[in-house]
């Protein structure tokens, strides 16, 4: 009986590479950024990915999540070895609709804001440019280019396109109003269970790196309290002033929360938090003062905390600032995410890092300090052991303007996505590898 010859993986990676082609990447991001997709509205950017790769001819499909959400899914058949989900968000962090976006994201409405994709050079710019939809647009294109080579991955390769991945609640005039849970990994999660469970999964986000464990994150609001009453009564009436107090307290939090990082580092990983908002009083009667103020903070955890511990933890300082001011602050968990750990010598984390090292032509270094977190979380909570790769952010405009972290997430270089790609498809072809050893 004679023997087949294996193809060649470095020839299937060269093969599959022809395919990803500058025009078809510059296409992938465009047709991404001139949809608008806010977190609980991604359907129509959900269909056109969907239709984008079946007209290419790759089995793929809209997954709804209700009328107005809905995530994208696509396979590329493979062999029996094992099966890896590409997978990125397509939801935004800012809407693209400037009554919503101005003031809190910028003071003014700028271009990059918007959903409208514009080219200089490498350099595109638009709503999501960079994160998350240059990171999809690399996970079509790498799909369409398996299926326009020919070359068939040792495994299913499951494309897919999560609605519903920012850290976000609803989204006030988007989506169905009747929903909450539009956010925090929705559209991931329903991909799992609906039909698109994978052995391993790749997540694309920013970072030009390979990262195996993340972060997660407690949403906790602390309550302030005061007394309602005229600005013309001050001199005759009690008087709290819940504005002021919630001041002092968001002072004396932001201090609080560098040590949190410090004290609660863990491997790869450094929990940041913040002070995010503050919701407080009639903005229509400013004679009087609230009976509350809410401030919103985000803490990060590791590992090696549960979100029950980081609340207790918040609710100790909080007693001790309630003590020196005088007033009876209250703490109340709204939303929490744990952090994630995928061993680094699983088989998705190995290929990953020998496919940057390829790419990148240097060994890989673990990059610590990270306080990020992504759908990459529901992932691995769902049993998928994940790796995260992506491009770097682009460090400066063509026309030299700063970079701030808004427009960081607005902006992609065709370049990198082009590595991206590469990197993905030498995980794809190395994955079996990993398995046998």
């Amino acid at each position: 009986m004679s023997r087949v010859t294996p193809p060649d993986p470095e020839h299937s990676v060269t093969t599959v590479l022809e395919h990803v082609t500058r025009e078809l990447l510059l296409e992938s991001v465009c047709g991404m950024v001139d949809i608008a997709s806010p977190t609980g509205g991604e359907r129509p950017l959900a269909t056109w990915i969907a239709d984008t790769l079946a007209a290419n001819g790759v089995d793929a499909a809209v997954q709804p999540v209700d009328a107005f959400q809905a995530s994208a899914a696509a396979t590329v058949p493979g062999g029996d070895g094992p099966s890896l989900m590409l997978y990125a968000p397509i939801d935004t962090f800012t809407t693209g609709d400037e009554s919503l976006d101005v003031p809190a994201a910028s003071v003014a409405w700028r271009d990059d804001l918007a959903a409208h994709a514009v080219v200089d050079g490498d350099v595109v710019e638009g709503l999501g440019a960079g994160n998350p939809k240059g990171h999809a647009a690399v996970v079509m294109a790498v799909l369409q280019a398996f299926r326009a080579s020919g070359i068939v991955p040792p495994g299913d390769v499951i494309g897919a396109f999560g609605a519903g991945g920012m850290p976000s609640f609803a989204v006030p005039g988007v989506g169905d109003p009747e929903r909450v849970n539009t956010g925090h990994g929705v559209g991931a999660a329903l991909l799992l269970e609906r039909g698109f469970t994978t052995d391993y999964a790749v997540i694309a986000k920013p970072g030009w790196h390979v990262l195996h464990e993340e972060v997660g994150l407690v949403w906790i609001d602390v309550l302030v309290p005061g007394l309602h009453t005229y600005a013309g009564s001050r001199h005759r009436l009690p008087y709290s002033n819940a504005v002021a107090t919630a001041g002092r307290v968001a002072i004396a939090l932001e201090e609080w929360l560098e040590g949190y990082a410090t004290r609660h580092e863990h491997e790869t990983m450094q929990p940041h938090g913040i002070v995010s908002s503050v919701h407080g009083g009639f903005d229509r009667l400013a004679a009087s003062t609230p009976a509350q103020v809410r401030l919103r903070l985000d803490l990060r955890l590791t590992t090696r905390q549960t979100p029950s511990g980081v609340v207790r933890e918040v609710r100790d300082e909080v007693r001790r600032l309630s003590e020196q001011l005088g007033v009876e602050l209250q703490v109340r968990q709204v939303a929490a995410i744990p952090a994630t750990h995928t061993p680094p010598d699983s088989p998705v984390v190995r290929a990953a890092v020998a496919a940057f090292e390829t790419v990148a032509g240097h060994p890989h270094e673990i990059t610590m300090g990270n306080s990020g977190a992504t759908d990459a979380n529901i992932l691995r909570m769902r049993g998928v052991p994940t790796a995260r790769t992506g491009m770097p952010k682009v460090a400066a405009t063509p026309d030299g303007r700063e970079i701030d972290f808004t427009r960081g997430m607005n902006l992609v270089d065709l370049k990198a996505m082009q590595q991206l790609a590469e990197v993905l498809v030498r995980t794809v072809m190395l994955l079996p590898g990993e398995l046998d050893d």
